[in-house]
């Protein structure tokens, strides 16, 4: 299923010359913004289960995002064991569906696959079609094809597309990615001055930049083409999987070009698209 890692750099950045002192408290000081949040998560989960007081508090801590994870993460565990109890957890899965925070709702939706016998889910997930993150709506629709449903066919497709890269305002473009950068989830692909201030735009799915569709100095519109991203080897495996359920023979052209992977990819995701191929053939439709 499913850090930021900005590529846009400050222009003036090569000229600022620290003493040596000043570049290793720089270091420090970023080395700490990466391992804390790390290590904080770390710890809570290496803590052990959660009681069920516990685990109820951390489904609603609305202001620490990690225990919601946390939370979510040992549902989904006691779901994989088959326990009944877990049940009394799955009101708030629903309620998750619609959280704030798109990688708890990218959890959730991933989650809420594992029991195809609760037609909330079904339903909750139906919904989640609609949601505005694609990762949201992949897993969605994924998670749709183990309850036998194909409603998220067209959502598999795309997830086999490259992701268009929009500019959210009006502006002019003041630093941009390279073509052929491989990045990932919230990766800043490109830096507009606007008329209010200085904004990043950020990649949708992880991936690599395939092509820019404008140039440093370019003015664009709200809603003007930046820049295509091709999807990354785990988003393709799994519309592979999921389409080899539910696929059509119209669909073999968009699986067609994965069974001659690029050398990034791993050997799975070619046999894969093979083997999806190869089922939708058998269902000749």
């Amino acid at each position: 299923m499913i850090s930021p890692n900005p590529i846009v750099r400050d222009p003036d950045f090569g000229r600022k010359r620290a003493s040596l002192g000043g570049r290793m408290l720089f270091f420090a000081a970023a080395w700490a913004i990466v391992l804390v949040p790390f290590l904080l998560w770390r710890s809570d989960w290496l803590s052990g289960g959660l009681t069920e007081s516990e685990l109820g508090q951390y489904l609603q801590d609305q202001q620490t995002p990690r225990h919601v994870q946390h939370a979510l993460g040992q549902v989904s565990e006691r779901m994989a064991e088959h326990d009944p109890t877990v049940a009394r957890w799955y009101p708030d899965l629903v309620r998750l569906a619609s959280s704030p925070l798109e990688e708890i709702r990218n959890t959730d939706a991933w989650i809420m696959g594992q029991d195809t016998s609760r037609p909330e889910f079904h339903q909750a997930l139906l919904a989640m079609l609609n949601d505005p993150s694609p990762l949201v709506r992949g897993n969605a629709a994924v998670s749709l094809v183990a309850f036998g449903d194909d409603a998220g066919r067209q959502q598999l497709r795309q997830m086999l597309q490259p992701a268009k890269v929009a500019a959210p305002q009006a502006g002019r473009v003041i630093d941009l990615a390279t073509a052929g950068t491989a990045i990932r989830q919230t990766a800043a692909i490109a830096r507009l001055q606007t008329t209010g201030g200085t904004i990043q735009v950020r990649a949708p799915i992880p991936g690599r930049v395939r092509a820019l569709a404008v140039q440093r100095g370019a003015s664009v519109q709200a809603g003007s083409e930046l820049a295509m991203i091709d999807p990354g080897p785990a988003q393709v495996w799994e519309a592979l999987h999921a389409l080899a359920q539910v696929g059509r023979k119209e669909d073999l052209p968009l699986i067609a070009p994965y069974q001659t992977t690029p050398a990034s990819f791993p050997e799975k995701v070619r046999q894969q698209a093979a083997e999806t191929e190869r089922a939708i053939l058998e269902r000749g439709r």
